[in-house]
């Protein structure tokens, strides 16, 4: 998909790094597999741009860990944006965000570093998305949601207006989020409730 992207921005891509061994020297769309990570360290930090091209399903840890270790080497990620996706001129960029096909991003939100707002997401007006938050493929956020850094909010998943999503926590699937989600808690279901939790949890019932 990143790939993609580049293409389509007709971004000149020099390779992709890769830890399997196995793919040194293959293709992926015509683009070189160079090596592993370390080699990117061939290539001065001021000649080139790195795109994060580790994902997440629930865990945003790994994703952050790469990105922040190329950051103190100098180096800096490029922020890629679909053509098809549509984004406020008062939106807010970081560094190194990816902005999927078809996504929306409205008024007055801020994206941080290394976020994903990935394919046919939803990101209304005021939102606050802190650094390395993964926003999964057709979730939506209604106005004024805060989601703080290294959250996850799954595929379909809707968080209404005002709500404030924990650090490091994770909305599962097609969740309907209805009150705060606390740090480093999974939500699941409609409504939304914590897991290990009582059912009400998360209700907003008053």
């Amino acid at each position: 998909m990143l790939l993609d992207i580049l293409r389509i921005r007709a971004v000149q891509v020099l390779g992709i790094t890769d830890p399997d061994p196995n793919t040194v020297m293959k293709r992926v769309l015509g683009v070189p597999v160079l090596g592993s990570d370390r080699a990117v360290l061939d290539h001065d930090p001021g000649s080139v741009l790195l795109v994060n091209g580790l994902g997440s399903t629930r865990d945003t840890t790994h994703r952050r860990r790469l990105f922040d270790s190329f950051i103190a080497r100098g180096y800096g990620f490029a922020g890629i944006v679909h053509p098809s996706a549509v984004l406020s001129t008062t939106v807010l960029l970081s560094e190194g965000i990816q902005i999927m096909a078809g996504a929306v991003v409205q008024p007055g939100t801020t994206l941080g570093e290394n976020v994903i707002v990935n394919t046919r997401a939803s990101v209304d007006h005021d939102c606050v998305i802190e650094a390395h938050v993964h926003v999964a493929p057709g979730a939506t956020l209604s106005g004024g949601v805060t989601v703080r850094a290294g959250a996850h909010i799954g595929t379909g998943a809707t968080v209404i207006e005002g709500i404030t999503i924990g650090s490091q926590a994770v909305v599962g699937a097609g969740a309907v989020v209805l009150r705060d989600v606390p740090p480093d808690a999974t939500v699941v279901g409609n409504p939304g409730r914590v897991l290990g939790g009582a059912p009400s949890d998360l209700d907003a019932t008053q």
